[in-house]
């Protein structure tokens, strides 16, 4: 089976952002973002909503693979054997985001966005996280077809959908 296309799976982001805003402002909950490979498009996304102050804390943009562990505090061991392209690397960016910014809710967002491979990646190798206060931490991975614009703006769009989810 042909793995769907970046374009494929990044649908409305901006509709699905103040979909998950609604939702957290409904429920008293905050939210904190991590990224790499989307190098602050999940953030922007959020923000493009009006009113995402009331729910939003902050976001940090852990491009290199050293400040995923500096900044978030995720297992430099963990990355040494696996490298920043790892599901227990995204969730422990989302804990580690979660708690710098003291919020309820956090969404982070790893992998390799092209156009070539990276870290013995394929582009389109792709995982989200999303971790709460007192909840199992939920990540999922994808592999997706597309340039890297359209890689980062579905990797954007599966974020979003983990946390609705």
């Amino acid at each position: 089976m042909k793995p769907p296309t970046a374009a494929e799976q990044s649908t409305d982001t901006r509709g699905v952002a103040a979909q998950v805003l609604a939702r957290l402002r409904a429920a008293g909950t905050t939210i904190a973002v991590a990224e790499s490979l989307t190098g602050g498009l999940l953030g922007a996304e959020l923000v493009a909503v009006p009113g995402a102050s009331a729910v939003f804390r902050g976001g940090v943009l852990a491009y290199a693979t050293d400040s995923k562990a500096s900044v978030l505090g995720v297992d430099m061991a963990l990355l040494m054997a696996q490298g920043p392209v790892h599901p227990q690397v995204a969730v422990q960016m989302a804990d580690g985001v979660r708690s710098l910014f003291e919020a309820d809710l956090a969404l982070a967002t790893t992998g390799v966005a092209g156009p070539g491979p990276a870290d013995g990646h394929p582009a389109g190798t792709i995982y989200v996280a999303c971790s709460g206060v007192g909840r199992t931490p939920a990540v999922r991975g994808h592999r997706l077809a597309g340039t890297r614009p359209e890689t980062r703006a579905a990797a954007v769009q599966l974020a979003l959908a983990l946390l609705l989810d």
